[in-house]
């Protein structure tokens, strides 16, 4: 390497450097062409952090207005809005989805342990917030049944620490809307608590905290977090989560009693529970459960495969609610077979209420997952379905979108909401256009807690419990596409399976922070045993170059091994690459050089015990004696080390680029790099791992490499380096 004031300037050789008389292999060695390094600019922590601050906090009009325009892009499109032809499509898809969301808001609102008031408030809020900040034009935004679940597991775990009794002890609370009716009361802090005001104040309190988390990970750019959680992993914590929602609604299904379990292992006990239980049975709540099931299943199948055909699905949830809604109040079920039901269910809102901060400490570890998963899926989805309408979303906006519309919504009763991939699916097949859509359904679900909400008084339990889990169909078709993912990456199936099963057996926040461990180990198993090859010319061409164990048309270059290796280098893998680049080669310059002082140490004894007894020997049998000892020569001169595939080098790494070039040098073997990419040539450059007297040592390709080092060969001669081969 050259080097001028005081930087270092990088040899490599390249294609147009190569004169045309190479290509005869019997010309001097190609002169090489400099890549001379730009100085790096002047550098101060404390001026760039100063230079930054007033790039951030220029308070010009100009200034001010993009900043309005960043927090609120409703700002930016509304204006551009047009309304001949995008309204009909926003107002269809808004009123679908309304439709839609009245069932499911009051059904997801028993998973979260709460009113199913409360679950018409969470989506109607966060209808409205996402619209004036949300950066997606399709995404709806809506509660979760896997945020759900995870609620309602912290929500039953402080009302056991408040001092309520299990609902299973108490026939009070099987009214889901009267739980206030109840003679059961706890007095926090001065303030007498009813079953149900205490459940959504813990709901509201971890949504907020939750909240909080998210706006703070917008504020502080931490958007692109969500590209750490893997597809696989995030597919795998639905599906296994789903499995903990289907237990959990099977007590509605089949009206029994028990208590709600939560924590490790809440899955097995539960159904520990069921199968106790089973004998009591309330056989109106199981009749209803499977007539309802054979009615929606095959219709919601009907809905996904002519979805193509159809302008909107049929809405099959509200009609079995009405109906089911309709035979329970004319047919008397609660009264006459003891079946369980919604019960009242107010109209309007409620005063804001704060939430409760004297609960905050103990929430504060349950919001993290929260926050995760409702961001992660958020900014998916949102960038999914940009993608593919071909326009582009800000992740740290997106998180802060969706941070707002659990912070603000805790003050009106409202807990965890984020993007719902049905409903979206639904939205964009309907005709969506833009966030119009939905205002629209916001507008149905406020026409619905004003008016409607009250007729569902009479609606069973087991209802809304069947409405829950036939949603939950889309996260169990993930097991019919195994075969395929298996086919694309069995580590990423394995991903897949260890998470299911932890988010279903153990817990879904464990599960959670499984998949996550098992996720990053993955990428360390990947970079730290990554696929090492010998490479060959494809038969035919003259500047191809693949794996030799692969395929069956490519040949080994005479003389020149090239090593391909296919991960960083790094810390973790270099014993890794150092390790198969001696297996691959079949030499390990260690071994030959401690085998040559071997045999220099018993040739120098063997003279010195001739030398003292004076002996006369023939010294040209001991050259043909000590030469018997060393093998063959070896059967290549050059080692070429295709670095295509390596992304970056560490401290280390460089380090043994540069002990590599050294010991294959000691034993007499040429060393050449080809292919790396200019952050491998900045490391090389800075650490001057290089040492080579031409300085022709690094190249553009890995064809270049072998030619030179064929040329260069030809013209130095055809005696190879007399040496041991391992």
């Amino acid at each position: 390497m050259a080097e001028e004031n005081g930087l270092v300037n990088i040899p490599l050789l390249g294609r147009n450097d190569i004169p045309a008389e190479l290509s005869d292999r019997n010309s001097r060695c190609p002169p090489c062409t400099l890549l001379h390094r730009r100085p790096d600019p002047p550098w101060n922590l404390q001026d760039s952090l100063t230079q930054k601050l007033k790039n951030q906090c220029v308070c010009t009009p100009q200034a001010t207005k993009k900043c309005l325009f960043n927090l609120f892009p409703v700002l930016q499109w509304l204006p551009k809005y047009k309304i001949k032809e995008w309204l009909l499509g926003d107002i269809m898809s808004g009123v679908i989805v309304g439709v839609l969301l009245v069932p499911q808001s009051i059904a997801y609102s028993l998973l979260a342990g709460q009113d199913p008031i409360y679950g018409l408030y969470s989506s109607f809020f966060a209808c409205i917030i996402y619209f004036i900040l949300g950066s997606s034009r399709h995404i709806s935004v809506s509660i979760f049944g896997v945020l759900c679940l995870m609620i309602g597991q912290v929500v039953d775990r402080e009302l056991l620490v408040a001092g309520f009794a299990s609902d299973a002890n108490d026939p009070a609370h099987r009214k889901l809307g009267n739980a206030s009716e109840s003679h059961e009361n706890v007095t926090i802090g001065g303030v007498v608590y009813t079953r149900s005001d205490f459940a959504i104040l813990v709901g509201t309190t971890v949504t907020f905290v939750a909240g909080v988390y998210q706006v703070t990970m917008g504020i502080f750019q931490l958007g692109f977090v969500a590209i750490y959680l893997s597809e696989p992993m995030l597919s795998g914590f639905v599906t296994g989560a789903s499995f903990v929602i289907l237990t959990s609604q099977v007590k509605y299904m089949l009206g029994l009693h028990i208590p709600r379990t939560s924590g490790a292992g809440s899955l097995l006990l539960t159904w520990y529970y069921i199968l106790k239980n089973i004998g009591h049975t309330n056989i109106c709540d199981l009749i209803t459960s499977a007539t309802c099931l054979l009615i929606m299943v095959p219709i919601k199948e009907v809905n996904e495969r002519c979805k193509k055909k159809m302008k909107a699905p049929f809405p099959i949830e509200l009609v079995v609610i009405i109906i089911a809604t309709l035979v329970s109040h004319f047919g008397k079920l609660e009264e006459n077979f003891d079946s369980s039901i919604a019960g009242k269910i107010p109209i309007g809102f409620k005063r804001p209420r704060a939430p409760a901060w004297t609960l905050v400490p103990s929430v504060l570890a349950d919001g993290i997952p929260i926050a995760i998963i409702g961001f992660a899926i958020t900014v998916s989805l949102s960038e999914m379905f940009a993608k593919k309408h071909g326009y582009t979303i800000r992740p740290n906006q997106e998180v802060i979108a969706i941070g707002c519309c659990n912070l603000i919504p805790a003050f009106f009763y409202s807990f965890t909401t984020s993007a719902a991939l049905a409903k979206t699916l639904i939205k964009e097949a309907t005709g969506c256009q833009s966030q119009v859509s939905g205002l629209v359904t916001a507008v149905c679900l406020l026409l619905v807690l004003l008016v409607i909400a009250p007729l569902f008084y009479s609606l069973q339990k087991s209802v809304l419990a069947i409405v829950t889990v036939v949603n939950l169909r889309g996260a169990f078709h993930k097991f019919r596409d195994i075969p395929r993912m298996w086919r694309e990456s069995y580590i990423d199936t394995i991903i897949w399976f260890i998470t299911m099963l932890a988010s279903a057996l153990i817990s879904p926040e464990l599960g959670l922070l499984i998949g996550i461990c098992i996720s990053l180990l993955a990428f360390i198993i990947r970079t730290q045993w990554p696929r090492a090859v010998l490479l060959g010319r494809v038969e035919g061409t003259t500047d191809r170059y693949a794996d030799l164990e692969t395929y069956t048309n490519v040949s080994e270059v005479k003389g020149v091994r090239i090593f391909s290796f296919s991960a960083p280098l790094y810390y973790a893998n270099k014993n890794n690459f150092s390790t198969k680049l001696h297996s691959k080669t079949a030499v390990n310059p260690e071994l030959v050089i401690a085998w040559q002082k071997k045999i220099e140490r018993k040739e120098s004894e063997q003279k010195k015990q001739v030398k003292e007894k004076g002996e006369n020997c023939n010294t040209e049998k001991s050259e043909t004696k000590g030469a018997m000892i060393v093998p063959d020569p070896f059967d290549f001169h050059t080692l070429v080390l295709d670095f295509s595939s390596v992304n970056f080098l560490d401290m280390v790494g460089t380090g043994v680029v540069k002990s590599t070039c050294n010991d294959y040098q000691a034993i007499g073997l040429r060393v050449l790099i080809a292919g790396c990419n200019p952050s491998v040539l900045d490391s090389l450059s800075r650490a001057r791992s290089i040492d080579s007297n031409d300085g022709e040592v690094l190249f553009f390709s890995v064809h270049e490499a072998v030619e030179h080092a064929l040329a260069l060969h030809s013209g130095a001669g055809a005696n190879l380096p007399s040496s041991v081969s391992l």
